[in-house]
């Protein structure tokens, strides 16, 4: 059986690495441009992790958009599926993102089930799924930050069950900061994602609230209830900082901290999200990364903490996995 001759091999490995270098960095200027908070957040990561996140990145960007565009069509979700499939397979259509995210899949040994799980809070999106429970929420921010949180961990290198289910606490923290943050946005676009249970313990209908969105004291109790749970998560993640490579912490930790500020700024508003949008300054998240860089994370404590129950199955495809690799 024929073998490619030394020379050959070294040419087409050496293309290969050129068109990924290549497709990194059209990721890198679609990031720039579409996802400014990313991509400042990134340039404090080490070199061998930035250029994987990007890749990560870029596609969780370009599968929102594909979405976004197409006003919440089923075919643009399911071309998406289509397209992790071949990515997977080591067939990436001829799209920078997915050429590079299908080296980094390869590389770090990302279970499919991870990215799926992205694709599948899409979907519940478009489904107009009503959550009940902040457990039914938290299943939905699984999917849609959990996952990506995961993921980011596993490219830092981390495979220890507590990285991973700190990785996805802090994930859903982020996303139930967003929902938070988005609270009269997401009405008038006909949304709602906080908890129906809570609205209606609260005194309000969720649909009237839907058809005409006002702050009061009610709504207002229904938010700061829900910056309570994602707080929560924000302190059960700090521990999982500690199984990261060290240059990796402090730009982790800095996006911890920066996230949680939005709740505090939520907070110096009344919790009025619906008609103010939480901004963190600039000044007060380049203080947040200093000190985050200051304070460092030197010793890593034993951390019993199960994952939370909704992201069980993000960490249990990556134990999985793992254990069928060994065997």
């Amino acid at each position: 059986m024929p073998t490619l001759s030394p020379t050959l091999t070294f040419e087409s490995e050496l293309c290969r690495y050129l068109r990924y270098r290549h497709d990194l960095e059209v990721c890198n200027r679609q990031l720039r441009l579409g996802s400014r908070s990313f991509y400042a957040a990134s340039q404090v990561l080490p070199k061998q992790v930035r250029r994987p996140a990007t890749a990560l990145y870029a596609f969780c960007r370009l599968a929102d958009d594909a979405i976004d565009c197409r006003d919440g069509d089923q075919q643009a979700l399911a071309r998406l599926n289509q397209r992790l499939d071949g990515i997977y397979r080591g067939e990436p259509e001829a799209v920078s993102a997915d050429r590079a995210l299908a080296r980094v899949v390869r590389e770090f040994d990302i279970p499919q089930r991870l990215p799926a799980a992205l694709l599948e809070g899409f979907a519940w999106d478009l489904q107009q799924r009503h959550y009940e429970t902040l457990s039914d929420l938290n299943a939905y921010a699984a999917r849609a930050a959990g996952s990506v949180g995961v993921m980011m961990a596993m490219i830092m290198g981390a495979r220890h069950p507590s990285a991973l289910a700190r990785a996805g606490d802090l994930g859903v923290a982020m996303q139930l900061t967003n929902i938070a943050r988005d609270v009269g946005e997401d009405a008038r676009n006909g949304r709602l994602y906080l908890p129906r249970q809570w609205l209606r313990e609260a005194g309000l209908s969720p649909d009237a609230f839907l058809a005409n969105p006002q702050h009061g004291p009610a709504i207002a109790s229904v938010i700061q209830r829900l910056l309570d749970s994602a707080e929560q998560l924000y302190q059960r993640s700090r521990s999982g900082l500690a199984y990261l490579p060290a240059g990796c912490r402090p730009g982790i930790n800095a996006a911890r901290l920066i996230y949680a500020e939005i709740g505090a700024e939520l907070r110096r508003l009344q919790y009025d999200s619906i008609n103010h949008r939480a901004v963190v300054p600039t000044a007060r998240k380049l203080l947040l990364l200093s000190r985050s860089v200051a304070a460092g994370i030197r010793q890593r404590t034993r951390d019993m903490t199960p994952p939370l129950q909704e992201n069980r199955f993000l960490v249990e495809a990556v134990t999985t996995a793992l254990t069928r690799g060994k065997s």
